[in-house]
Parts: structure tokens; C-alpha cells; sequence
């Protein structure tokens, strides 16, 4: 399987480009805008044919880069949770679904509570987590339908119950990370490990975090699948 790992360092997200090398059908999980053209030319030269653009949840920090790059590629199909509210997808998934390419599979696992509709892709011995759950972290809880109880649910009852040398892939690293493993993130992750549901709770309640500078901005066009309303006027947003 060819697999990249991509990353905008505004917001520090990571873009993540998985391919049959022998169908050279391809996936794109959480694209952001800013880097469509960086995503769309290494598509075309590793010769790729853009089958699904997998949204882990509805990102509340950067617009996504679905409705340009469905533009680049027509027939690519936009892929979300049933719960993401988003205008006019092309899949919906539920926990326990896959999505196909080619020779491989993506097994998804619905890991709410970030936001409700927060979703994990297991493929192999690699998890993509979304920001679900992130390096040493956790995605926060007090906004988009956050849960505390549910996120702490979701991540150990799906992704820790994964053998330990799984590799997690998350949403985003702000501390120069680009991976861990199941088993580092259960005896490390400084907001799960050793907690119980009651103590996790209250952790997260009781964190005082900025909002995301562009939440006014993203969440709207997020809900259209990256498109922002300009003017009166519905196109892809230009970043």
C-alpha cells in the first residue's frame, strides 16, 4: 500500500494519502484547503485516481479542501459519519462499515465526543484517529456536541482495545510528532492513562481552552463540504 503522511504547518493538521499501488486507487482523509494544490499535483504524479475524500469529523479549525479537490477530480466521492450534518455527501458511514479501494479496506469506527460525528479509520496496524485522540492528548470536549463521557468511550473501548503495537495517525501534533502506538497513548496519554470515566470527566470540564481562531469561518463552510458562501455566492472557498 502506498501511504503518505502530509502536513499544514498553520494549523498543524495532517493530511493523510493512502493507495493501492496496484488498482492506484486512492483516499485522502482530512484534506485542508490551503494544500489542494500541493494534494491534487502529487495525486496526478504518482499517477493516482482519487476514489474517496474521507472527512474525520466536521473540523472547526480549517476549512476543508473536499469541494476543491472534488472539483480536480470529479468522480472522487466525499465520505462522512451519518452524524456530521454536512450538506450533501456523497457517503455516509457508520460504525462498523468499510470503504474500499482497490485490494484494501478502511474498517471505521465511531469515536464521538471531540463532536459527535468523530470518526476513526483502522486499516492494517494503522488507526486514524482524527482528533479523537492525539498524541499525549485528546481532542477537547465544549463544542460541537463534545461529550466527555462518549470520547473517553470511544477511545477505550475502540482504539484501546487495539493490540498495543498498533500505530495511531492523528488529526493533528502540535509538538513535532508524527506518530505513537496503542500501547505508548494507554500508559502515557497524560489525560487517559490511569483515569477512570469519573476522573476523565472532569478533566476535561474543567480545561479553560481559546476557541480556534478560525471557527467563525470554518464551521460554516465545513457543514457545505468546503464550500463558503462569497458575496451571495456558493463556490469553493480560495483559502
Amino acid at each position: 500500500m502506498l501511504f503518505r503522511q502530509l502536513f499544514d504547518a498553520e494549523t498543524c493538521t495532517f493530511t493523510y494519502l493512502l493507495a493501492d499501488e496496484s488498482s492506484r486507487e486512492a483516499v485522502l482523509i482530512d484534506s485542508v484547503i490551503e494544500q489542494s494544490e500541493r494534494d491534487t499535483q502529487l495525486i496526478r504524479d504518482l499517477g493516482l485516481t482519487l476514489k474517496y475524500l474521507i472527512e474525520t469529523h466536521v473540523h472547526a479549525d480549517h476549512i476543508t479542501a473536499v469541494a476543491r479537490l472534488k472539483a480536480a477530480f470529479p468522480h472522487a466521492k466525499s465520505v462522512y459519519n451519518a452524524c456530521a450534518g454536512v450538506d450533501a455527501p456523497d457517503l455516509l458511514v457508520r460504525d462498523g462499515d468499510i470503504v474500499q479501494f482497490g485490494r484494501h479496506s478502511l474498517n471505521v469506527l465511531y469515536t464521538p465526543g471531540h463532536t459527535d460525528a468523530c470518526t476513526s479509520f483502522l486499516i492494517d496496524d494503522k488507526v486514524f484517529t482524527g482528533d479523537a485522540l492525539l498524541i499525549r492528548g485528546c481532542g477537547r470536549t465544549d463544542f460541537q456536541q463534545g461529550d466527555p463521557g462518549r470520547l473517553y468511550d470511544g477511545i477505550t473501548g475502540k482504539i484501546f482495545t487495539l493490540p498495543d503495537h498498533f500505530l495511531i495517525y492523528p488529526g493533528h501534533d502540535y509538538n513535532g510528532f508524527t506518530n505513537s502506538t496503542v500501547g505508548e497513548e494507554k500508559t502515557l496519554n497524560p489525560r487517559l492513562a490511569g483515569k477512570s470515566r469519573a476522573q476523565f470527566v472532569a478533566l476535561m470540564n474543567g480545561l479553560k481552552i481559546p476557541y480556534p481562531k478560525k471557527i467563525d469561518v470554518a464551521l460554516p463552510a465545513n457543514l457545505k463540504c468546503g464550500v463558503v458562501d462569497i458575496g451571495g455566492e456558493l463556490k469553493a472557498s480560495t483559502g
